[in-house]
């Protein structure tokens, strides 16, 4: 029985050792986004865009989303047909112009006027001349030309009530089904005034698909997305996988860094939190130098190091995760430097 005792004894020691050393974890998370460069990239000297659209012709309309809805509802919603929307258009243009601005790579201008007049064969639209060209850039002070020169969406929608057996009443049921799907093909190009040069023709093709069901016809309609909001959404599409091609990609991963261990790590600790990581770094700047303990040494040169990335040099990064490594060995010191290490090479072969 006392063995029995000792034991649970032991076991409660352990357990608060645990709670102890968990409640006072040195380090603190960050999550941070490394930025990689796209496949199709701009050339570095290409640094600020004008957008324009060269499809709108009179085969384009504005319909409101009742009247166009109504052409649906008047087939019984199983129609298909091109629709030729400028809004959807408009709606390329604008989220791409947003996406771009966003992703950090690009400044970006959208002329109030940006449905530029166009020529066109039996398919395209042709290439923009290059003193129009020429123009864009110098009235807006921009390096290149986005284009819109081709834009097509095929709508189809389809309604359709099924039969249901429901074990629970031992009857049979129907439901209503309606299935909407978008088909589009744009084409853009990238125009370069000084070198005279289209750097990008990127001809995009795919299909969205909308799909909902329910026992009632009225409560299925009042819910299911209009063919305006459709419209719409794949202009937003269209802008999305066109920023991925020719835009900075980023990818959220997670940093660690020593937010404890001397009141001088405490302190920095509050620049950080308060995103002021020029204080901090100074902070750990001198601790790096002139820190007596080689504890406190290393997880200021860890922090330096972490500090050093985040500011996108990956060099002095490094260089003082090395330093770390080398004043005191840490497990998650070794993780870092791994870390850069797949970091540098995947540098390495982007600029290759």
């Amino acid at each position: 029985m006392d063995n029995y005792f000792l034991k649970i004894k032991s076991y409660v020691i352990i357990l608060l050792f645990c709670a102890i050393s968990f409640s006072c974890v040195p380090t603190k998370l960050l999550n941070i986004e490394i930025p990689r460069e796209s496949k199709k990239e701009l050339p570095k000297n290409i640094q600020s865009l004008t957008l324009v659209s060269r499809v709108v012709d009179s085969s384009f309309s504005n319909l409101e989303t009742d009247s166009l809805q109504k052409i649906f509802y008047n087939q019984n919603f199983n129609y298909d047909t091109i629709i030729n929307d400028i809004q959807a258009v408009d709606t390329t243009i604008k989220a791409l112009g947003e996406l771009l601005f966003e992703s950090g790579r690009y400044d970006v201008v959208i002329p109030e006027d940006r449905f530029l007049k166009f020529e066109k064969n039996t398919f395209l639209t042709l290439e923009m001349p290059w003193d129009e060209v020429k123009e864009l850039c110098e009235t807006y002070n921009t390096d290149a030309v986005l284009s819109l020169e081709h834009f097509k969406t095929r709508v189809s929608t389809d309604f359709s009530k099924e039969d249901y057996y429901l074990p629970s009443n031992n009857a049979f049921s129907s439901a209503s089904k309606a299935q909407l799907i978008v088909y589009y093909e744009v084409l853009f190009r990238v125009y370069d005034p000084e070198n005279k040069k289209i750097l990008i023709r990127e001809f995009l093709r795919d299909t969205i698909i909308w799909e909902d069901t329910d026992f009632s016809t009225g409560n299925l309609f009042d819910r299911f997305t209009t063919v305006k909001d459709a419209l719409s959404q794949t202009g937003i599409a269209v802008a999305l996988d066109f920023t991925d091609i020719i835009s900075t990609f980023w990818r959220e991963e997670k940093r660690q860094y020593f937010s404890k261990g001397g009141s001088e790590l405490k302190h920095a600790n509050i620049y950080v939190d308060n995103n002021n990581w020029e204080s901090a770094m100074a902070i750990w700047s001198e601790i790096a130098e002139k820190g007596k303990s080689k504890s406190l040494k290393s997880k200021a040169e860890f922090n330096l190091a972490v500090g050093y990335e985040l500011q996108g040099d990956l060099q002095k990064a490094i260089f003082w995760a090395l330093k770390s490594y080398d004043t005191m060995y840490r497990m998650v010191t070794y993780d870092y430097l791994e870390i850069l290490e797949q970091r540098k090479n995947e540098l390495k072969k982007q600029n290759r």
